[in-house]
């Protein structure tokens, strides 16, 4: 068993390699085939509009949205979204 952090890698044997020598590895090495990205299907994610951050609740009032079940920050989030249209008319 090789102790934590110690190298099982031969870096003598490395460092004696010429470039040839990697370059005939890598062409030989399965799992370095070349491969070609398509990049057609891909699809781009805009950055969410909602931002992560930390809001001090009262106990009460966050377990009665808990207790609500699954979503309960999106309800909050619907919630002061309702709060912030009414508040600009």
């Amino acid at each position: 068993m090789v102790e934590r952090g110690a190298s099982e890698s031969d870096w003598d044997a490395v460092k004696a390699l010429s470039d040839a020598d990697v370059e005939a590895a890598v062409a030989t090495d399965a799992d370095e085939a070349e491969t070609t990205i398509d990049w057609s299907q891909a699809v781009f994610h805009p950055e969410s509009r909602k931002k992560t951050m930390t809001m001090r609740l009262d106990a009460d009032v966050l377990a009665f949205f808990k207790d609500q079940g699954r979503g309960y920050q999106t309800k909050i989030n619907a919630i002061l979204r309702a709060y912030m249209d009414h508040s600009r008319k």
